[in-house]
């Protein structure tokens, strides 16, 4: 069960909750009306009452509306890097890895929650920790991609890194441009367009110590 969902079926003022469940549920809250209003627009107000609960409530579980956001974001950010690590795990077939690592980022902005905008649209970028999660959720992300790219191909770390970083970044600003494009072309040719692009590109470096691709 999502936090949202957790947040729909523990909704009636009053239900007393374990405190794991309660604040999963605080989260997912949060999550409709930060998505919703914005982090500035946002008050815990919207959330206690979103929630279902107290604002004594919330404060026992959250100080302040930054810890809030912050717990947001370690959430929603570690789930992308998980899914990008799962990707490229997937299959050690390169075609396919490129394609499945593609598809998490569409899978990712897709999601029903809206949780990409707190992390790649937030109105907080500004604010040092917010920052410093953003940039490591690209960063990891791009990691684990360079990890694949240096052990094919024997291009250094920094050179596997330049092009970790251009196929990740071109994963989430595409797969964004294609949710706000109201998802004219279906998921999977998206996905399937933008792969071919990306491969295009990366199989022109050889396997290491090869002269296949």
């Amino acid at each position: 069960m999502t936090a949202i969902e957790q947040t729909e079926a523990a909704r009636p003022r009053g239900t007393r909750l374990p405190r794991r469940a309660r604040r999963n549920q605080l989260l997912g809250a949060a999550q409709e009306v930060f998505v919703a209003q914005g982090y500035h627009s946002a008050a815990m107000d919207d959330i206690a009452e979103r929630a279902g609960v107290s604002k004594p409530v919330l404060y026992q579980h959250f100080p302040g509306k930054l810890d809030l956001y912050l717990a947001l974001l370690d959430q929603h950010c570690e789930s992308l890097i998980q899914a990008v690590r799962g990707a490229l795990a997937s299959t050690t077939d390169n075609k396919q890895r490129v394609l499945a690592t593609m598809d998490a980022y569409f899978a990712y902005v897709e999601d029903e929650g809206g949780a990409f905008r707190l992390v790649f649209e937030s109105d907080l970028t500004n604010e040092p920790a917010v920052r410093e999660r953003v940039d490591k959720v690209t960063n990891e992300c791009a990691e684990a991609i360079r990890d694949v790219i240096a052990e094919d191909t024997g291009l250094s770390r920094a050179e596997s890194m330049l092009l970790a970083s251009g196929l990740g970044g071109l994963s989430q600003v595409v797969a964004r441009s294609w949710l706000h494009s109201d998802r004219s072309v279906p998921r999977e040719q998206a996905v399937q367009l933008l792969a071919s692009l990306a491969w295009r590109g990366i199989a022109g470096f050889p396997l290491h110590g090869t002269d296949q691709h």
